[in-house]
């Protein structure tokens, strides 16, 4: 760890067409997404500086990806992840072993696998380590790199006189904000360094993914659907943004895990190739045709 200025050591893998920077001092957390054929980009934000006090002690975001369990709740969700993690890694996988959380009762993992050129599996494994039954969701957040724009689609699921669809809103999100566009099928969320205070929106996904745009790549994670429940009024992806950052998040649904148990959430990572797009009807084309 850099003393100074906070920013974890990483270990870089080759997977695929793309390059994996994994902490080994905190996590399971996976700090730096790139493509091959460019290694020095990083799709994923570093914050070294931010973070809060707990119960638990001092938390830092770090930046990149990372796994909770939802619902949100303080301290647990805020329980430092600072110990050396394990990691195992084989030809075109890695597997990152987290420490067990003694308050939490549960130990996480992530394992990242080559999709057979075609991105990235990402499994997201959370274990009740308890005595008791716990019940959570998985829950995988990453912190893109900023100036970009979060897409959240809801495309209709039918026809008729009966709502089909969910947008979730925080107490802090303020439907005026300019940060939010508002499109027929989908929800855009724009990260504004100038922007004053924090907007966060969940959404029933339809289809299962989400994405975020910077600079001409388009991030897209996908998701396995599920009829639920989902937490947070339900919310299958979110995305949280202020200032410093965009967080694009994805969920699963809510689970009882009995001791000993297991939760896993999968997501598929994706990068395209998308010059020019904006958040505005004139994305709608690509997105309906975009390869996943």
């Amino acid at each position: 760890m850099d003393r100074e200025k906070n920013i974890p050591e990483m270990k870089e893998f080759e997977i695929g067409k793309y390059v994996v920077g994994v902490a080994t001092g905190i996590g399971p957390r996976i700090l730096k997404l790139a493509r091959r054929e460019t290694p020095g980009e990083n799709l994923f934000g570093i914050l070294p500086g931010f973070g809060m006090q707990t119960a638990d002690g001092f938390w830092r975001i770090y930046g990149g990806h990372r796994l909770w369990t939802a619902p949100e709740a303080s301290p647990r969700s805020y329980s430092p992840d600072s110990s050396p993690v394990r990691i195992e890694a084989e030809k075109g996988a890695i597997s990152i072993y987290g420490n067990t959380e003694i308050q939490n009762s549960v130990e996480k993992e992530i394992v990242i696998r080559d999709r057979c050129g075609n991105g990235l599996d990402v499994l997201h494994v959370v274990r009740n380590t308890g005595r008791w039954t716990i019940e959570l969701a998985c829950w995988a957040l990453t912190v893109m790199r900023p100036g970009g724009f979060a897409i959240l689609p809801v495309r209709r699921a039918m026809e008729g006189l009966l709502p089909d669809r969910k947008v979730i809103l925080w107490p802090y999100t303020d439907l005026s904000d300019k940060r939010i566009v508002w499109e027929k099928d989908y929800i855009f969320l724009i990260q504004d360094g100038k922007a004053a205070g924090p907007c966060k929106i969940g959404v029933s996904a339809n289809p299962s993914w989400t994405a975020y745009w910077s600079e001409g790549i388009l991030f897209v994670k996908g998701f396995e659907a599920s009829e639920g429940p989902y937490p947070d009024h339900g919310s299958s992806v979110e995305a949280y943004t202020n200032s410093e950052m965009l967080e694009l998040e994805t969920l699963g649904p809510l689970t009882r895990l009995e001791p000993g148990e297991k939760a896993v959430h999968r997501e598929t990572w994706s990068i395209l190739k998308a010059p020019g797009l904006s958040p505005s009807g004139e994305a709608t084309r690509f997105l309906v045709n975009m390869p996943l």
